[in-house]
């Protein structure tokens, strides 16, 4: 009995899953695995990327592979550079390992560099395939991608309701924010252990998730990356605080470890100080909105500024209507569990006016559904990340 080599698609979603291999490893340069395969269909090399091993993943592959790279496909998601970083440009490497073939998901979504490499290879004699499992690679790399253009995070906007869209009972009514550490669980979780673990999965794609004071004051959440996966450096916890109201006791702040940055608007010097003591980033934006708040467009600039490619907004209902009003918001995460709330007093997922016309309203595309045991998901864009 023969078995049928692979094909391209095959060895190209081996590298793939190379790259996710990475997540977590590798912000603020993408995820990217490569694979390298002889004439006859034998993976000489492999290699992944991750931001503190400084080498790329097809200079890893080639490494391995020696003298078998002569000849040899190679299967990365992404194009090989062709810039001078901190590294030598990779296409170089590639061309001078004697590789005759390359076979890509994606150019570099940097509109500088993009597509330089493939001029690179093929000017040297190199056959280039991309766009193979394109769509798949994109998804992969879609932070890197916001990052690079607009030198912003990709901002999701993660919530968690019931079929009727509340995101909490209303509020005191069986709420004691002392009983079991925190409020959230007091009041009973919305959906599944299945789903809020994947919580721990989305949170662990991105490098920092912000929340409003509010939804610490009732909650204590820890907002941490608990899915036990490796990480290059810690999930950065942000929360926006107009009038510094963080409880000192609360356990962001009893757990901080260079990882909680408090932003306001106004900062009262004796709170800030005692903050600072403790171990807190606190940062004071300028130009805050009418209502005294911090201006969200800002909060992702500034965000940026410290290379967060990825941030996820876990807040409450007028952190989620400030984040959608003012246009920040990229794709969605929406956890729904198979209950209704009812009532006008149950907390709403976005508080404030609301859009006026249904024209104004954000459309979601490119939408899927995740199944989580009797709970669901809807994964959704807002903007496109590859978008100028």
């Amino acid at each position: 009995m023969t078995t049928s080599r692979p094909t391209d698609e095959q060895f190209l979603r081996r590298a793939l899953d190379l790259a996710r291999t990475g997540i977590g490893l590798t912000s603020p340069n993408p995820n990217v695995g490569a694979v390298l395969v002889d004439g006859s269909g034998v993976v000489v090399g492999s290699g992944c990327h991750t931001y503190a091993g400084v080498k790329h993943a097809e200079i890893l592959a080639i490494e391995q592979a020696g003298q078998r790279a002569r000849g040899a496909t190679l299967y990365i998601n992404l194009e090989p550079c062709s810039h001078e970083g901190r590294t030598a440009p990779c296409a170089d490497a590639v061309i001078a390992a004697g590789i005759t073939r390359v076979v890509t998901g994606m150019s570099d979504p940097n509109p500088l560099v993009g597509g330089r490499g493939f001029e690179r290879l093929r000017e040297a004699g190199v056959c280039v395939s991309s766009g193979i499992l394109e769509d798949e690679a994109k998804q992969l790399n879609e932070a890197f991608a916001r990052y690079i253009r607009k030198q912003v995070p990709l901002v999701t906007l993660k919530a968690a309701m019931t079929l009727d869209g509340k995101i909490a009972p209303p509020p005191g009514e069986s709420h004691n924010p002392s009983a079991l550490g925190a409020g959230t669980a007091a009041r009973g979780y919305i959906t599944s252990e299945v789903a809020r673990a994947h919580v721990q999965e989305l949170r662990h794609q991105n490098d920092a998730i912000l929340v409003g004071v509010g939804t610490v004051i009732a909650d204590d959440p820890l907002l941490t990356d608990r899915s036990g996966r490796p990480r290059r450096r810690p999930l950065l916890r942000v929360i926006l605080d107009s009038g510094l109201r963080l409880p000192l006791e609360s356990r962001v702040v009893k757990t901080v470890k260079e990882d909680l940055l408090v932003l306001c608007s106004s900062a009262e010097e004796k709170k800030q100080k005692h903050l600072q003591q403790r171990g807190v980033w606190v940062e004071q934006l300028p130009q805050p909105t009418v209502e005294g708040h911090p201006d969200l467009t800002a909060v992702v600039k500034h965000l940026g500024g410290r290379e967060i490619t990825s941030l996820m907004i876990e807040g409450g209902a007028m952190v989620n209507w400030a984040a959608l009003s003012s246009g920040i918001v990229d794709k969605i995460f929406f956890y729904y569990a198979p209950k209704i709330l009812g009532g006008t007093g149950a907390v709403p997922f976005s508080a404030g006016t609301g859009f006026s016309h249904m024209g104004d309203a954000p459309q979601v595309k490119s939408m899927r559904l995740h199944r989580f045991g009797e709970d669901f998901a809807v994964e959704g864009y807002l903007r496109d990340p590859y978008g100028r």
